[in-house]
């Protein structure tokens, strides 16, 4: 446990935390050791071996705030004990909790029809802080701690760190094989605007929205920059569930079209491994190597379909596939700060208590998280606050955003049952207002 505890301090200061600064903090309840240190966070009873894993280590509601900042574990109190400031807030466990997603491992029970961890379950929704980077703001009090202590540390700057506008691949096409033909006439569409969404050039196809929702991205890395704006698309390249459909092959002269439109436009590729695959993780290498080989592109990130990573362990099989990066770290149902910070961060495995080399980017919004009726349910005015509330949020804590459209939500005639028709217009308000940041 000493190197998440470390790790875990050296996250919270942020930044360029030196050896130095980082040593300045103690996180011990032995009082002979207190001289050591110049701040010393008191641990909570959380890590515990006879508490740690049971109903016994979860917070209870209604939750104490300390400079009104919600605390999981702890109280408000601060003294100092000779010249080292105590500070009896365990902003320690509270990150540890959010970040490993240490919940869903208690609340085994507690899973939706895809066996996903249901959102408003979780601590932050019932507490009223999912739209606040939690941890975040304790990397702030500390630092402010620390300041008391006359540590010079600076405060990071308001803006944004990194801006990921990404887009899940789960249907780039509406009609371009043979049984998409016959849904469509089963379905009595109009026969010559079928045939030509099968015949036509690839642009015809109304779910093809690449173009647009490239070029769209592109206004906004220009105004940012390459190093802190990149457009990254997640491509399915195998699953054999229902949800999985529509099963589309990777290696068609539409995907090779696809993927060199990617290549032109300098957008990045991941694997969205699959709905099968989250049931059997065991299947994500093979679905990586499939996908590279097809794309001929590097493939080392990922976010599954249905957001459907189901135990936080399970993410050991993305380690094992060479995947170093993880997008999937939002709730389907609700959007906001799943791990409770905008910060990307190592996976934290809470049943062996193990740092890993994962790094998981916390997912800020999916679209069909703020429309869809079992979701939030909102309309187009409601659903616009929220979003820009959310990267407001991170922007004053030099956070990352990352938003997540899909192709086939922002066609312009809406063919598919279940899409507001609003989608394309809130997306392209967000990138506006991401450009006008960039300037």
């Amino acid at each position: 446990m000493k190197d998440i505890i470390a790790y875990i301090v050296r996250f919270l200061i942020g930044g360029n935390a030196t050896d130095e600064i980082c040593s300045y903090v103690g996180y011990t309840d032995d009082k002979e050791k207190f001289g050591d240190y110049k701040l010393v966070i008191l641990p909570s009873p959380f890590f515990r071996p006879d508490i740690y894993g049971t109903e016994a280590s979860l917070p209870v509601l209604p939750l104490s705030e300390i400079e009104n900042v919600p605390l999981l574990f702890g109280t408000p109190e601060m003294e100092y004990i000779g010249d080292t400031l105590v500070v009896h807030a365990d902003i320690i466990a509270g990150t540890y909790f959010l970040v490993s997603r240490y919940e869903e491992t208690v609340k085994r029970d507690v899973r939706d029809t895809h066996g996903r961890f249901y959102g408003k379950e979780s601590l932050p929704y019932r507490g009223g802080f999912i739209d606040r980077p939690v941890v975040d703001e304790y990397g702030r009090l500390l630092r402010q701690w620390l300041r008391r202590q006359n540590i010079d540390i600076p405060e990071p700057p308001q803006t944004l760190k990194k801006i990921y506008l990404t887009h899940d691949v789960d249907a780039p096409f509406y009609c371009r094989t043979f049984r998409s033909i016959v849904r469509e006439l089963v379905a009595r569409r109009n026969i010559f605007r079928t045939l030509n969404y099968y015949f036509g050039a690839l642009e015809n196809d109304p779910n093809y929205t690449f173009p647009w929702l490239l070029g769209k991205d592109n206004q906004v890395r220009q105004m940012w920059g390459k190093e802190r704006c990149e457009i990254l698309l997640f491509f399915k390249s195998s699953g054999k569930t229902a949800q999985d459909k529509p099963h589309y092959k990777i290696g068609s002269d539409d995907m090779k079209a696809l993927f060199a439109l990617c290549r032109k436009m300098e957008a990045s590729i991941g694997l969205h491994s699959s709905y099968e695959a989250g049931l059997n993780p065991g299947l994500i290498a093979e679905e990586r190597t499939q996908l590279g080989q097809a794309s001929g592109m590097p493939v080392d990130r990922n976010r599954h379909h249905y957001l459907g990573s189901r135990e936080p362990e399970d993410m050991a099989a993305l380690v094992q596939a060479g995947i170093t990066d993880d997008f999937t770290m939002g709730y389907a149902d609700v959007a906001g700060f799943r791990l409770g910070t905008s910060q990307p961060v190592r996976w934290i495995n809470p049943v062996s208590q193990t740092l890993t080399a994962l790094t998981l980017h916390p997912l800020t919004v999916m679209e069909c998280t703020l429309d869809d009726s079992r979701y939030m349910n909102m309309e187009y005015e409601e659903a616009l606050d929220y979003c820009r509330r959310l990267i407001d949020r991170s922007e004053k804590v030099n956070g990352e955003i990352a938003l997540l459209w899909h192709n086939d939500t922002v066609v312009e005639t809406h063919l598919s049952p279940g899409y507001a028709p609003w989608q394309r217009k809130l997306y392209g308000e967000l990138l506006n207002d991401l450009k006008n940041k960039g300037k």
